[in-house]
């Protein structure tokens, strides 16, 4: 950030008084410019035995597969959220049941939210985001061409737990060098395949 949003003069980098970390601060209203992060809201939808994933037809990672996900807009609960990108990203309608995964993305400033969906019909359909868009079996999951961690874990922390019947909400954090640290809830959620 080079000038504030409020005023337009220069901005200068510094710990405001009664805080801990470096803001930018602007030099003419004096404005302090908050930075948080950016939340990321999706689904891992589920018909009968089979997840719905989607080829992006965007970057980053275009033509990698993921689950639908997209950023938060303003006015929108995170619920709200991963539906509108589920539909966006697929044409696929789903129920919510849990959420399932919050992962800390420490290097990028993302905390991205996964809720485990149910469909009652396979109907979905390729968007502008997607170039393709699937039910697959756990042994047909294209493994190697998943566009990010995320999206990896959650998978497999799904296959997991499927076995079991039941869904933890898992905390995990992730930095730049790929290090993961999971947390588990005490509580366990009970979904229908």
């Amino acid at each position: 950030m080079n000038f504030c949003s409020h005023c337009g003069n220069s901005v200068h980098i510094a710990i405001p008084e009664g805080d801990n970390r470096p803001r930018h601060i602007c030099d003419g209203c004096g404005t302090i410019h908050y930075q948080n992060p950016r939340i990321i809201a999706g689904c891992l939808p589920v018909y009968e035995d089979k997840v719905l994933l989607c080829r992006r037809a965007i970057e980053p990672r275009l033509g990698y597969w993921t689950l639908p996900a997209g950023f938060m807009e303003n006015g929108e609960s995170t619920e709200q959220a991963a539906l509108r990108e589920t539909y966006e990203e697929a044409f696929a309608e789903v129920e919510l049941e849990s959420l399932y995964t919050v992962t800390s993305i420490l290097h990028v400033n993302q905390v991205q939210m996964f809720y485990l969906a149910r469909m009652d019909k396979p109907e979905y359909a390729i968007s502008s985001e997607s170039l393709e868009v699937e039910l697959f079996s756990e042994d047909d999951i294209p493994w190697d061409d998943l566009a990010f961690q995320t999206i990896r874990n959650a998978l497999k922390l799904y296959f997991e737990d499927r076995k079991a019947g039941l869904y933890p909400l898992r905390h995990i954090s992730l930095d730049a060098s790929d290090t993961q640290k999971f947390r588990t809830d005490c509580h366990h959620n009970s979904a229908a395949d």
